[in-house]
């Protein structure tokens, strides 16, 4: 009486290239994503294992926690640094964030 009746639609036409822009959207965010996040992270971590396994005594490096120091021993998993004059603390190679250039704690 007051309520009419709901027909159910009919499918509107998708056109003649069908899902074909969606799919062009999707790989196109997917493409963005991979050269905006995934490869330069694999790129770094690349570089962080060469740098781990050119690790050599005298290099002088950063730790993840700050500790600069030059390296006076090398196992293989892990590095003792040298943190001033008779102080030498071993690190796991992972804990080292990057090297320094040569000569850079003689000014410190």
């Amino acid at each position: 009486m007051f309520i009419s009746n709901a027909y159910a639609q009919t499918a509107a036409d998708a056109g003649a290239f069908g899902g074909l822009p969606n799919i062009v959207i999707l790989v196109g965010m997917l493409a963005v994503m991979y050269f905006v996040m995934i490869r330069p992270q694999q790129k770094r971590a690349k570089e962080q294992k060469t740098m781990m396994e050119a690790l050599a005594k005298g290099d002088e490096v950063v730790t993840i926690g700050g500790i600069m120091g030059k390296v006076t021993k090398v196992n293989d998993q892990n590095v003792a640094i040298e943190v001033s004059q008779g102080t030498e603390v071993w690190v796991q190679k992972h804990a080292i964030s990057s090297q320094l250039p040569k000569g850079t704690l003689k000014s410190l």
